[in-house]
This record gives structure tokens, C-alpha cells and sequence, in this order.
């Protein structure tokens, strides 16, 4: 059993902390109401996901294409394009830039992919300060916490929890109140937004046709992120392309109907370029550092490449039942919930992480919801497959599995392994469902067995 497992396993004996799973099932009952109401705005909601899954399948099965149209285009915008195959590269790249500009301070706007590579972490090692500035992004740097989730950063925190948390480190109210927790944030924000020589964010789409970023948030966060600091650097997976400016037009509310339940999130921007002569605000540079990190690999492959379709909705967490019982720390991953079990073990290895594709019932609740139509139920299958065919499981796992191929090949085999073989193999192994649950009695014969004997 791998060490990413064991903490798997330890780890998902939160499902039965009850305080845990009433703040996540509360928070994530608050999203599906939402977007209940969200998806009624659309007269023919399958619709939009075809031509939105069509999109992202055009730019995944052209990828070099649309990132060389992407590239001319930033450039001649005035933006520099630096290409990072991994993780160390990106973060090398952006330490070069934070050096070259003199940059100490660094606000964020709210960036998955800078958590991929660990940002924060390895900037902090080389002595400079990067400051989350999405809310719930801040929330969880403060607590020294990774994000819960791929939309939602505290997921797992209830309003008490951030309260408790802001006491003991600012000294606000013990009892203060979401809305006055937002004000204190928004005034400590504010003097780092108009003191940061850098601003950070990720890219929701690039936009091949014109060369530019789009971004998409809730808070204002992101727009000041790139309006007051003089240097803009954006991160963004190889995968994060739309071929035009047309397309934001299906993006943009399919994005926000399926992961927020708004017609359109509150703020929506497409930065082409650092400021012109004749601009007042904006950045004086601008760079974008297209990541790799493995996403070639999963292009290569014939069934997988759908997931890098994703547009990070977090939609499929919110309809998982496994995530909905064990949380998103459990997974132990920068994107956890259906498509982290897809992706993880190509980014990472399936020797350490094929683990994240038996987290799963198959029940299909994530494919549905998916707005770009990933078969990620069908991924996580073709996922174990790999993991047998390139012998990761143990080897138990392995002999158990050798036993079920010969048991089902004969109902003579079948017929052998009875109830009362079953219930002496169980004896052998009385916590095979965990410690909190009791694996009842089989039946001494088959039901079909049973039928027989009665004619």
C-alpha cells in the first residue's frame, strides 16, 4: 500500500466527524439550490453543454495550433509568453520576473494553478510575500490551510469557524458577523493592493483570436489585482484555450450557471496587454507562463484528453458522493472531487495516486452535471485499468481480484464459493468495511441454489 493511500485512508475518517460533514453538506446544499435556479435561465441546458463540450473538444484535439495562434497574438498585444514544462520551471520563471521588476509584495487573485506548482510556498522560501486576496482564499492562507475545494477555498469552514479564526489571529470580535469579516478583510486588503509591485492571477479562458485573458470573479479582487500593481503575471494550464472572443458568450454564463447558479458572475474581464500610452491604469508589463505540468500526457491520450476540457466549475464535487462524506483535504491533492481522481495520477504518478480512481461509486452523478460533457465516470474506470495493467495494486488486491475473475467465469465456480466460504473469509478479516461497520452474514447457498432445491 502506497504512503499516499494509508493517508487516504486515515484521512477519510472525517466522514464521520458530524460537525464537518453538517458545515459541508450545509455549504454545498447552498450551491445546488443555486444552481437549480440557475440552470431554469436556460431554455435547452443539454444544448449549451454540446456546443460548449464541441468548443473545448476543437481546441484539446488542436492544442499546438491554438496555443501558437494564442502566442502571436499575446505577443503582438505586447504581452510576453513564457512556455514552463513543470512546476519548478513556472515558479523559476516567476521568481526571475518578481527579481528583475524588484518586487517584494505580491497580491493574488484567486488561481488553482498557482496552488498546483505551490506558489505561495516556494515564494515565501525565497523571502518574498504573496497576500491571497479572494476571500475565501485569504480565509484559508491565514488558517495555514490549502483550499477545500475548486471554486469554493473554505468550503469545510462555517461562519463560527472563520469568526473563531480571525479572533485569534487579527483580535477581531469574537462574535462578529460575516458582513463585518468582510469589511476588516477588505480594509487590510486595500493597502496591499495599492502596495504590491506584482499582481498574480490565473486565466478562466485565453482567448486565441485576440491574444487575451479572461477572467471571471465574484469580489473585484482579480480586476484590482491587475489595475494596481505595474507588473501582471497570469499562470494558466495549456489547456485553458477558446478559439475566439465569440465563444466567452457561451462560457462565460455556462460557468457561472453551473458553478455559482448566476445568470453571469459579478465581474468579467478580457485583458489584452499591459497599459497603452493613453491609459491612466493597468499594468506596465504583462506576462502569461503557460504550464505543462503533464498536460501533454494526458493530450496524448485517446480517451483521457477529454479531461482537459474542464473549466474548473467544481460542479462534479458538488454532485460526488464520496467528496460530499470525506472532504476535499482526503484527497491530498491540488484538485480534488471526480476530475482530481481523473487528472492526479497523470500529473503525478499512478504509482502513488491510482488510488484517487477507486473513490468512487461509478454512480455517473459528475458526467451528468459536467458542462462539457467529461465522461468522468468512464475516466475513472479507464483510470483502475491502467493501475491493473501496470500492476499498482497490492498484492492482496491483486490475488482477490485473480479469485473474483475465476469465481465469475462458471456458475460451477460461483456456485463453490458459497456463503459459508464467504463468511470464513470475513472472519478473517473483520474490519474489511472499517472499524464502524459490520459486514453482515452471506447465505449459506445461492439464491439460485436456494430456487433449485425448492422445486
Amino acid at each position: 500500500m502506497t504512503a499516499q493511500k494509508n493517508i487516504f485512508l486515515k484521512d477519510s475518517k472525517i466522514a464521520f466527524d458530524k460537525k464537518h460533514r453538517k458545515t459541508l453538506n450545509f455549504n454545498i446544499s447552498k450551491y445546488d439550490e443555486a444552481v437549480a435556479k440557475g440552470k431554469l435561465r436556460y431554455r435547452n441546458m443539454d444544448l449549451a453543454k454540446h456546443r460548449a463540450s464541441y468548443l473545448k473538444k476543437k481546441v484539446v484535439s488542436n492544442l499546438a495550433h491554438y496555443l501558437e495562434t494564442f502566442e502571436t497574438n499575446a505577443k503582438t498585444n505586447g504581452i510576453d509568453v513564457v512556455w514552463a514544462r513543470d512546476s519548478k520551471e513556472a515558479v523559476s520563471e516567476i521568481i526571475k520576473i518578481l527579481n528583475e521588476n524588484e518586487a517584494k509584495l505580491l497580491v493574488k487573485s484567486k488561481s488553482m494553478i498557482s496552488e498546483e506548482i505551490e506558489l505561495n510556498e516556494n515564494l515565501e522560501k525565497a523571502g518574498f510575500e504573496p497576500v491571497e486576496t479572494d476571500l475565501g482564499e485569504f480565509i484559508v492562507q491565514v488558517a495555514g490551510e490549502k483550499p477545500y475545494h475548486i471554486l469554493t477555498p473554505a468550503m469545510h469552514k462555517s461562519k463560527e469557524d472563520v469568526a473563531e479564526l480571525f479572533h485569534k489571529k487579527f483580535d477581531t470580535p469574537a462574535d462578529s458577523t460575516p458582513t463585518e469579516l468582510t469589511v476588516f478583510v477588505r480594509k487590510v486588503l486595500r493597502e496591499k493592493f495599492t502596495s504590491a509591485e506584482v499582481g498574480v492571477t490565473g486565466a478562466n479562458f485565453l482567448v486565441a483570436d485576440v491574444g487575451g485573458v479572461a477572467l471571471t470573479e465574484n469580489e473585484g479582487n482579480g480586476f484590482m489585482s491587475v489595475a494596481f500593481p505595474k507588473v501582471h503575471i497570469v499562470i494558466a494550464g495549456i489547456e485553458k484555450l477558446i478559439p475566439s472572443i465569440d465563444d466567452l458568450q457561451l462560457m462565460f454564463p455556462l460557468l457561472s450557471a453551473l458553478g455559482t447558479g448566476q445568470q453571469v458572475t459579478v465581474y468579467n474581464s478580457l485583458i489584452t496587454g499591459p497599459k497603452r500610452a493613453d491609459e491612466a491604469n493597468g499594468p506596465e508589463k504583462m506576462v502569461v507562463v503557460l504550464l505543462d505540468n503533464n498536460r501533454t500526457k494526458i493530450a496524448a491520450e485517446p480517451k483521457h484528453v477529454d479531461a482537459l476540457k474542464c473549466i474548473r466549475c467544481g460542479a462534479c464535487l458538488n454532485a460526488c458522493p464520496i467528496y460530499k462524506n470525506v472532504g476535499g483535504y482526503t484527497y491530498n491533492t491540488t484538485y480534488s472531487g471526480p476530475i482530481g481522481s481523473v487528472i492526479t495520477p497523470f500529473m503525478k504518478g499512478f504509482d502513488k495516486y491510482n488510488h484517487l480512481s477507486f473513490a468512487c461509486t461509478v454512480c455517473g452523478a459528475c458526467t451528468d452535471v459536467c458542462p462539457v460533457k467529461i465522461p468522468l465516470h468512464d475516466l475513472l474506470l479507464l483510470n483502475r485499468k491502467i493501475a491493473v495493467d501496470e500492476n499498482h495494486g497490492t498484492f492482496a488486491w491483486n490475488k482477490g481480484m485473480k479469485a473474483y475473475e475465476w469465481a465469475f467465469k462458471k456458475r460451477k465456480n460461483l456456485d463453490r464459493v458459497n456463503g459459508k466460504v464467504k463468511n470464513a473469509l470475513l472472519k478473517a478479516n473483520k474490519n474489511v468495511l472499517g472499524k464502524q461497520k459490520k459486514f453482515p452474514a452471506f447465505a449459506e447457498q445461492s439464491y439460485s441454489k436456494t430456487i433449485l432445491n425448492l422445486k
